[in-house]
């Protein structure tokens, strides 16, 4: 691997299943650096303390559900423009408009297509790349 650990850019999987945070992993370590939490509380805290590139939410998660996190990290002003994916098993259209309401840049529904999941995280990723010097 060419780039160092640390030069790869950041994501942060929030999900309660500790099947699905694996799954997320080994699908993205390859390119990414992939963080996981299993609750809110502790991705509030990670997205304090780490360069989080892209935000992946479950929506269905005991006590703080991914809706209410999404909306919650909204209110920040530091984080108005952090690409959030929501990628959850809720796959019905008011679903869908729910977490564009919260505040969600995309939707993806579990089980996820891998390769749908690389170009979306691509696509924002080249869109939110602010290193361009004037």
């Amino acid at each position: 691997m060419s780039a160092t650990f640390t030069s790869l850019p950041t994501i942060l999987a929030v999900d309660d299943s500790p099947v699905m945070l694996e799954l997320i992993k080994r699908t993205l370590e390859s390119d990414y650096r992939v963080l996981v939490a299993d609750n809110a509380i502790d991705a509030l805290s990670i997205i304090y303390h780490e360069p989080i590139k892209i935000l992946l939410l479950d929506v269905t998660m005991p006590g703080i559900d991914g809706l209410e996190l999404c909306r919650t990290v909204r209110t920040l002003p530091q984080f108005q423009e952090l690409p959030i994916l929501m990628l959850t098993a809720k796959d019905r259209v008011f679903d869908k408009v729910q977490g564009r309401l919260a505040g969600a840049t995309e939707y993806l529904t579990k089980p996820f297509d891998e390769s749908q999941l690389r170009a979306v995280l691509f696509k924002f990723l080249n869109y939110s790349t602010p290193e361009i010097k004037e």
